[in-house]
């Protein structure tokens, strides 16, 4: 081993110097003041480091190309925090010595301290980037997609989310394409760069009043058990006492199949005291439209349908076509589906022309990224997102700001977030 000495005004303007010289393998020995600050002099700092002798002249070390396997990542993690480590303990000397001569604690101190701090962030941020690499060695084969060491963060958690691996290479080649270099300094700008990224890809359908001279007729279709009911009961108090213009509301139920759905139903409506029909026949649905001309919006509850029972889903197709009105076709999924069911019941209800997408059981989910996957994959605008059962408060209108805060934070986050701004 060979020492060398660095001086400077600063503790910092001397580790800087060692730093410059010898490399971030150099290991700092000690630090100490040598003068201290007076009138006509500055205060000198000096720092020992110690070195490896190579032919009997130090070689300034190259810095070695990132590896993947175990040993060299515990390495990598172990050589930054000793830096923090060193930089820290440089730090704390500082601070005791203008504690003990408060007089000379100046602007410039004050400004050096500030750059030690700096220089601990960028190391911190080096150890979890490099933490983040740990699990490439075990992963699978991206496709030739290569993902620098800092965007693994991302990838990661996108990945974890059940985003559709087409998708979410797409998109990390759009990242990697048009991200600027200078925003590649950190994680946490990385990430903020993704997430506006992501917001773009998502279509939204922004919820409009309802004026005297147009009505809207919502019909809700979707399989058994995504919640569609309950969706229908949380709208129309949304529509009729919630919100700031009060609209009248109406109720259609077709699913005459399940007694529990239709008392349900009706009981919701008798709590609202809004008006409420039941259609079985394609024939008596315009009756059950004009019986509720004097309502502004007119919700329609389906029966739930097996997306591979097709007799019931020409029925459905057959109360559309009786409409003599304009019908939105909400389909209401659940986002605790997988991405290839998703898929199959939004081709097999395709054939209704789908207006937009609702989203139910945000709560009963950890996996936002399929959600995500069938809204790029289709195109189709998403309206709400059911994140509860309490009626009538655990609905929102469909943000991409709440969708990919799912997706990357967690849905327990978002809920408290929203819940604070709610108040």
């Amino acid at each position: 081993m060979k020492f060398l000495t660095f001086s400077g005004e600063t503790p910092s303007a001397a580790l800087k110097l060692a730093q410059q010289e010898c490399g971030e393998n150099a290991l700092v020995v000690s630090t100490k003041q040598i003068r201290k600050k007076t009138i006509n002099t500055s205060s000198l700092y000096e720092v020992v480091v110690a070195v490896e002798e190579m032919e009997e002249k130090y070689i300034k070390p190259k810095p070695k190309p990132l590896k993947k396997s175990s040993e060299d990542v515990l390495l990598n993690i172990s050589e930054a925090a000793k830096q923090i480590s060193q930089i820290t303990q440089v730090t704390n000397e500082g601070f005791e010595i203008h504690s003990k001569n408060p007089k000379n604690v100046s602007q410039k101190a004050n400004e050096d301290l500030g750059d030690i701090k700096e220089e601990i962030t960028k190391l911190a941020d080096k150890i979890k980037l490099i933490q983040e690499m740990f699990w490439e060695e075990k992963s699978p084969n991206r496709n030739n997609l290569q993902i620098p060491p800092e965007f693994s963060e991302i990838y990661k958690l996108a990945r974890k989310s059940g985003m559709g691996e087409d998708h979410l290479e797409n998109i990390m080649n759009l990242t990697l394409e048009h991200m600027p270099a200078r925003m590649r300094s950190s994680s946490a700008t990385i990430k903020r760069y993704f997430q506006v990224l992501l917001r773009k890809l998502i279509p939204i359908r922004v919820e409009s009043q309802v004026t005297k001279r147009s009505k809207r007729v919502m019909m809700f279709v979707g399989p058994t058990g995504v919640g569609k009911t309950t969706t229908i009961a949380k709208l129309a108090a949304r529509y009729s006492y919630i919100q700031e213009k009060r609209s009248k509301v109406g109720i259609i139920t077709l699913d005459t199949y399940r007694i529990g759905a239709v008392e349900q139903l009706f009981q919701y409506a008798k709590m609202m005291r809004l008006p409420i029909e039941d259609v079985v026949d394609p024939n008596d649905f315009n009756s059950a439209l004009n019986s509720l001309n004097h309502c502004d919006i007119i919700l329609i509850d389906t029966v739930g349908s097996s997306q591979y029972d097709r007799d019931k889903l020409k029925k459905l197709e057959k109360f559309v076509n009786k409409s003599d009105f304009k019908i939105d076709v909400n389909l209401v999924l659940s986002a605790g589906c997988k991405l290839e069911d998703l898929e199959e019941i939004y081709e097999n209800f395709s054939f209704l022309d789908i207006d937009t997408l609702v989203f139910t059981k945000f709560d009963e989910t950890k996996a936002f990224g399929t959600v995500f996957s069938l809204i790029y994959n289709t195109d189709k605008p998403v309206s709400y997102f059911s994140i509860g059962q309490e009626v009538p408060d655990d609905i929102v209108v469909a943000s991409s700001d709440f969708l990919v805060s799912c997706i990357l934070e967690g849905f327990n986050a978002r809920k408290e977030e929203h819940a604070k701004s709610s108040k």
